[in-house]
């Protein structure tokens, strides 16, 4: 049994919570892939809103088994907040969340690490969330890092005093005034990896694969967006993980030959948290309307968004990294309203016209070329079926599934569940 992904086309933040809870009537498993509680998942339903970071978006699914894979990293401390809130709404999680003995933790100075680096870049900050992702990964790739399985042995803490001694050190060397007190930080670090050891701990990949030969239905779910990949996205202002298609093989040990649908999502405008490039931002009252009816902050920091058009040529080139099959379209109901609508379809890179991502997009190099469509007034919001939908609406669609070669198979047009059309 093929392994389906679901993954983010842009700068992040498109949706992946609800469009996951949506799906997972249709998988017996839901697997996280890559990234760490910098993801804010959010999910809509019974009129009750819910903000997931690190546990799958399945997991409000009575028969599904959620699955935090090896690619991951954990902050305890915010794991066991999510524990709290999900314990508030009766979800019995201990029998259906399962955690890859392979996933390393986020320790308490992984976050004050992150804290001093980015106090030290000054105005080159990165807009880091400062949730201690980057030092773990560098940890990880640095052979040095704290694994789920490590606190199954007896000398675990042993490892933990000389990583984070060492951590102490590297914070002295940024020379930025970081106040802490770790005696306190860690108290409550070792709280929470006590409530992190009641779950189930396992060997994922043997998991997965039995499970394939099983035939059971699998949803890899991925965090951040492909413009945010280590490799692909706008480094250096990206995250630290593999969050295009690649990142489920590695994150999860699933081989590429295994790989069935793949599930692109993306905003039907463009927004980005935090620094970096972004060549189709608005800085006028249509950028502020995308931010104020979106309502575009940030689900894990809070950050007001920045707005623009949609970016097809960035678009295109994620549909094209990560082999997408079908593709979703959220928050189409926000442009409800705008007379015209644009898209960018090409760049003016250096002089020349290019319809490719290239090396840097950076706002000394790139203009946006626009194509403008006719926009719809009406309210999106109450529409259950596609034939309700305004022709303008459609011809938007028809038109982004004709410059990106792929199915829009959905759209979403408001932030509950039942507020998903399918195509």
């Amino acid at each position: 049994m093929a392994v389906d992904l679901l993954l983010g086309l842009q700068w992040g933040d498109e949706g992946k919570g609800k469009i996951v809870d949506v799906l997972t009537s249709d998988y017996e498993i839901i697997a996280r892939f890559q990234g760490g509680p910098n993801a804010g998942h959010t999910l809509e339903f019974d009129g009750q809103k819910h903000v997931l970071h690190t546990i799958p978006s399945g997991i409000f699914h009575e028969k599904t088994i959620n699955l935090i894979g090896n690619g991951v990293v954990i902050d305890p401390v915010i794991f066991k907040k999510e524990l709290e809130n999900l314990q508030k709404h009766n979800i019995d999680y201990k029998s259906k969340l399962f955690i890859s003995r392979k996933a390393h933790l986020i320790l308490p100075t992984h976050r004050l690490l992150d804290a001093a680096s980015e106090a030290s870049k000054g105005k080159a900050k990165i807009g880091s969330t400062l949730k201690g992702i980057g030092p773990t990964y560098m940890d990880k790739t640095g052979r040095n890092g704290i694994r789920v399985g490590d606190l199954e042995l007896e000398n675990w803490k042993d490892k933990y005093r000389a990583l984070a001694d060492k951590h102490e050190k590297m914070i002295q060397f940024y020379d930025v005034n970081v106040q802490y007190n770790l005696a306190e930080l860690e108290q409550e670090f070792y709280d929470a990896v006590d409530t992190l050891k009641e779950l189930q701990f396992i060997d994922s990949e043997a998991f997965l694969h039995q499970a394939q030969k099983e035939g059971k239905t699998i949803l890899a779910e991925g965090a951040q967006g492909s413009l945010l990949d280590i490799d692909f996205g706008t480094y250096p202002f990206v995250t630290s993980s593999t969050t295009t298609a690649a990142g489920a093989c590695t994150g999860l040990g699933v081989a590429p030959n295994q790989i069935g649908e793949a599930y692109g999502i993306f905003k039907a405008y463009t927004t980005r948290v935090g620094s970096g490039p972004f060549p189709t931002e608005l800085f006028d009252e249509d950028g502020e309307t995308m931010g104020r009816v979106g309502n575009e902050f940030g689900a894990t920091t809070g950050r007001a968004r920045r707005c623009g058009w949609l970016d097809l040529v960035a678009l295109k080139y994620a549909v094209q990294i990560n082999g997408i099959t079908q593709l979703i379209m959220m928050k189409g109901d926000v442009l409800s309203g705008f007379e015209k609508l644009k898209v960018c379809t090409a760049y003016n890179y250096k002089g020349e016209k290019i319809k490719h991502l290239p090396y840097n997009i950076e706002a000394e190099n790139i203009t946006p070329v626009y194509t403008e469509l006719k926009g719809w007034a009406a309210d999106l919001t109450g529409m259950t079926k596609a034939s309700e939908l305004p022709k303008e609406f459609n011809d938007y669609v028809e038109y982004l599934e004709k410059v990106l070669q792929v199915p829009i198979k959905v759209v979403s047009v408001g932030p509950d569940r039942k507020q998903t059309i399918l195509r």
